[in-house]
């Protein structure tokens, strides 16, 4: 499906290669490899161009189901409140996936805005194209594959920028800020949500082995899976004001939707990267779906969302 990529408010850097420069040239069998505690696995959402298609459509599907849960739903709710959208506003969403947060805006906001949409992957730009066209709000919506790190747009192009659960998977997130600060509008507001995947923690009856897998699961599904402990300095260092914050604790106990979809989406790629062996993987799994039958499970995360304005 052909779209108007770029509307005469968001203008592109002139001969701007649309090539991302984040993917790695690997593919999935590079992900089997040592790690040690310092060094996290290869992110799938990260190297999703070298991923098997069983592997991509399974987090096509985590990223719409993650994204219609209703913790997720309330949390997008609570910052995009705070974006104050004007009647003709550009938005920019970096690390678009298949568009569900956009879509969301797009439903959501009563005023004329855009919201434009990238992902280094072409099959999550393809998928966001198709839903935005099935949900019949494709008019208000761009998607294209671009990369984080060099945006291919203008100075000072939008008047918001969104990174939804983006900075936890890129390769360098201070280039990424830097890039979201220069085509932001001055005055105008980034909002970063993201997890500090240092607190998520599964219930597990031995405790020692639950904080290993908590920690290698995190390690397999996230680049950056502290970041936003560093977010503050980061944001300073690139001439963002923090102006506001939001902090959550997401929580399943008894029944689990969103945190059974991440184990399950997830826990295949932590003994392929040396973290934990496949035999203590599929016990641990085992106890997970056990306890979700039983009514006794429980998993929680602190997610975070943090506002910050461009002064000049």
């Amino acid at each position: 499906m052909e779209m108007d990529l770029y509307r005469p408010g968001c203008p592109r850097i002139p001969n701007h290669s649309r090539n991302p420069t984040c993917t790695s040239q690997l593919n999935i069998n590079a992900m089997k490899r040592p790690a040690d505690d310092r060094t996290p696995a290869r992110d799938p959402h990260r190297f999703i161009n070298d991923l098997e298609p069983e592997m991509i459509n399974r987090l096509v599907e985590r990223l719409e189901s993650r994204g219609k849960d209703r913790v997720f739903t309330r949390l997008f709710d609570s910052y995009s409140s705070r974006l104050g959208l004007q009647s003709g506003a550009q938005v920019l969403e970096i690390g678009c996936g298949t568009g569900v947060v956009a879509r969301a805006l797009a439903r959501k906001d009563d005023a004329d805005i855009h919201i434009t949409g990238i992902d280094h992957s072409p099959t999550l730009i393809r998928v966001a194209h198709q839903l935005a066209d099935e949900e019949g709000v494709s008019n208000r919506l761009t998607f294209e594959v671009g990369d984080a790190h060099a945006l291919a747009f203008q100075d000072t192009c939008f008047d918001a920028v969104i990174l939804h659960t983006v900075i936890s998977h890129v390769g360098e997130p201070a280039t990424v800020l830097e890039e979201a600060r220069r085509v932001l509008c001055p005055g105008c507001t980034l909002v970063v949500f993201d997890g500090d995947y240092a607190s998520l923690t599964y219930g597990y009856p031995d405790s020692e082995v639950g904080r290993k897998m908590d920690w290698a699961l995190a390690r397999a599904a996230f680049n950056n899976p502290v970041v936003m402990r560093e977010l503050p300095w980061l944001l300073a260092a690139t001439g963002l004001d923090l102006h506001d914050t939001l902090a959550d604790v997401v929580s399943e106990i008894g029944q689990a939707s969103y945190f059974r979809s991440l184990a399950e989406t997830y826990a295949p790629l932590i003994a392929p990267a040396g973290l934990a062996r496949q035999a203590e993987v599929d016990a641990w799994m085992d106890t997970q779906r056990k306890a979700m039958q039983d009514n006794r499970f429980f998993a929680s995360c602190n997610y975070y969302s943090a506002l910050a304005r461009r002064m000049d």
